[in-house]
């Protein structure tokens, strides 16, 4: 039996594993996690109505219960 050659289910796996490099190439390097994070400041809060004002109110809170009044 020749030693450079493998019969059976192996040579089969082989087979497909050299035509998956051949069409597929290698995987990309794997990026470095200090390169996966990024940081930046965060901005204040943006403000556009006073926090007494009611009509501003009903837009953050809406629940139809409060509404009839339950």
């Amino acid at each position: 039996m020749n030693a450079g050659k493998v019969s059976g289910p192996d040579a089969d796996a082989q087979a497909a594993a050299a035509a998956r490099r051949a069409r597929f190439g290698t995987l990309p390097e794997r990026p470095v996690p200090t390169d996966l994070v990024g940081e930046r400041p965060v901005p204040p809060p943006h403000r556009t109505a006073p926090a007494d004002d009611p009509d501003s109110r009903a837009a953050r809170f809406s629940c139809l219960a409060a509404d009839l009044g339950l």
